[in-house]
């Protein structure tokens, strides 16, 4: 690949959050490595991306990997996030002002990348959170979504001063989730084929929901990615 004016680096905690990225980017991967890394071009940019896994450790320690391999100009996290404001639709995409850290309470800003409005912040937290007081306390405090990983990557950035930004997409309502539904996926968000069957043996009743579920993160991770190579082509 010919070197470009800028490298971005592309951070999506599951495979299926990174695949529209390498489709829409016909990124290519290189041999080896775990987790595999995929490089491309955006115009004149060079593209760098890569999965994180879930929760903020594993998060923290994939981006350290990539800013050790820059430098780079800019680091994006692309993905889906639980709805906390109803007034945000499955699918639509979020761009938040403010990434609080779950676990500290430390807030982090996110650079301007393209032209979506920031709104609301995000919560990070290695809890599975779903209980309704709980939510309703970081509605409270204008979150209006929650993962597991941005947090964690803004710290990084922050430490390493990378300019970092997030685009985020709901991919379903917090408040519908449970914690047994962590057991149905590995780490890095792939299916866990016995996890999902127990599942579905004690809650058989779900199983619309789980399609449901499906279909919106699906929707959420296509609309993300599509934000985020817009942005990023806009850089």
């Amino acid at each position: 690949m010919v070197a470009g004016d800028a490298r971005i680096a592309l951070l999506a905690p599951m495979r299926s959050e990174l695949r529209p990225l390498v489709k829409g980017l016909a990124l290519q991967r290189t041999p080896g490595g775990n987790p595999p890394l995929y490089f491309g071009a955006l115009g004149s940019a060079e593209i760098v991306a890569t999965t994180t896994s879930m929760g903020t450790v594993a998060a923290a320690a994939a981006t350290e990997r990539v800013l050790d391999a820059g430098p780079f100009d800019h680091l994006v996290v692309v993905g889906i996030a639980g709805g906390v404001d109803p007034r945000f639709e499955i699918g639509e995409v979020f761009v938040p002002d403010a990434v609080i850290d779950g676990a500290t309470g430390t807030e982090y800003r996110p650079h301007a990348l393209g032209d979506l409005t920031p709104r609301g912040k995000l919560s990070t937290s290695d809890e599975f959170i779903v209980d309704e007081q709980r939510l309703a306390a970081l509605s409270e405090q204008g979150v209006v979504a929650v993962d597991m990983e941005t947090a964690a990557i803004a710290a990084v950035c922050e430490r390493r001063g990378c300019p970092w930004s997030v685009f985020r997409a709901i991919s379903d309502r917090a408040i519908e989730g449970d914690l047994e539904m962590l057991t149905m996926a590995n780490p890095d968000g792939s299916p866990n084929p016995v996890g999902a069957l127990k599942y579905l043996v004690r809650h058989p009743w779900k199983l619309p929901f789980l399609f449901r579920l499906a279909q919106g993160a699906t929707k959420a991770a296509n609309a993300a990615a599509a934000a985020a190579i817009e942005a990023c082509a806009q850089r």
